[in-house]
Order: structure tokens, then sequence, then C-alpha cells
């Protein structure tokens, strides 16, 4: 069991990436490649890319949230996808249209061109095919944003194909499993206050503090 910060599981994000490591050590995986689903993915994956002498790697995912309620995510789009991931349960649920659907894909769409910009440009990224590919954020709520980067990773030949989150439900986990060889999880727990409040700090992560992760953790590994 984590040691909790008052009512927080973790201290901040590099405490929760601090404790996935030996549990990633754990798994042997000969080269891998770590890769933050950005933007609070990086702070967790920056220590484990370090302990494990691994390249750190951007990852965008856009959340495609419900119009009226942004944090329930519809779907997620990920970087070099041409069609998003979508979650049938909650546009059937919400009663989404076409047109509904299409508005916000097109605005997160733009914003993920936007941070393309920022954090991919003349980048030269590793090729995952067959190597290991450790994906991590910050904690597992809906899945969409994760399952639509693994599809995506998959698709670019990556595996095994781990995911790692400090925290996450039990539901949560079993409905993604089918997406990754592996997934690890710190702390199996319901998150009845959101993700947020599995933490004692969770400042929103700005372009500048995600750039000087990228750039430390880029000098390690093959």
């Amino acid at each position: 069991m984590a040691r909790r910060w008052g009512d927080a599981m973790f201290r901040d994000r590099q405490g929760a990436g601090e404790q996935l490591v030996p549990l990633l050590r754990a798994l042997g995986l000969e080269q891998p490649i770590v890769y933050a689903l950005l933007r609070g993915g990086a702070a967790v994956a920056a220590p484990i890319a370090a302990a494990l002498g691994a390249p750190l790697e951007p990852f965008l995912v856009r959340k495609l949230g419900v119009p009226w309620h942004a944090e329930l995510a519809f779907g997620a789009l990920a970087e070099g996808a041409t069609e998003p991931v979508l979650n049938p349960d909650i546009v059937a649920a919400c009663g989404l249209t076409q047109t509904d659907m299409a508005r916000v894909q097109a605005e997160q769409a733009r914003e993920l061109a936007r941070r393309q910009a920022i954090y991919l440009r003349g980048r030269e990224r590793p090729d995952p095919r067959g190597r290991a590919a450790i994906l991590v954020d910050d904690g597992l709520a809906t899945g969409a944003s994760a399952r639509a980067a693994l599809r995506a990773l998959r698709a670019q030949g990556a595996t095994p194909l781990v995911l790692a989150v400090p925290v996450a439900p039990r539901e949560s986990i079993d409905a993604i499993s089918s997406e990754a060889d592996r997934v690890v999880c710190a702390e199996v727990s319901d998150i009845p206050f959101g993700i947020g409040g599995c933490y004692g700090d969770f400042h929103q992560l700005e372009d500048e503090e995600v750039l000087a992760l990228l750039a430390a953790g880029g000098k390690a590994g093959p």
C-alpha cells in the first residue's frame, strides 16, 4: 500500500512515477520507450524513463468531451490517427448527434495540431516497431485517451505494449486490458473525487514545464 499524504495517495506526479518504477523494472523489458500522455503524464513518466534508462517521448491525445460536460469523454483523438476512438455507450447515453461530435472533434483537432507544433516539431523520435512501449498517464478514469494512444502505438508496431498508471478503478483496468499486453497500476482504487483527488499536488502542467521534462528525459536511453 502506498504511503498517503493527508487524504491523497500520492505526493505529486513525480512521486507517483517513482512508485511505478519497481513495478515496471520487474517486467524486465529490454530497451523500452517511455511515452508520456501529455500533459499530466509527462511528470509521472520522467522518473520512470530516468530509472529505466529509456528515452522519454511525448504522445499527444485529445479527449473528446461531451459538449455540456467536458470532463465526460465520448471519445479521443490520437496523433497520427485519421479517426477518433469513440465510446458508443457515452454517445448513446448522452444522445450525441453527428453534428455535436463533429464540432468537438474539429475543435480538438485544432488543439492537437497546436500541441504537435510545440512538442513534435524538429523532434527525432525512435521507431517503436518491435520495441517495448510503456505508455504513462497520471491516472485512468474512462480510459478514452489511453485507449486511443494504445491503438495508435499498436498500429505503429510497438510490442509488447504496457500501460502504466498510478491509480485506476478495477473496472477501468478491466475495460482497457484488451488494448495493452500489460496494465501496471500502483493503486487499484475507486476515484470518487477524480484523479486530481488522489494527489496532494495536481497542478496543471504548462507547456514550458512539459518541455523541460522532455528535454531532460530525452538525454537518457538509446
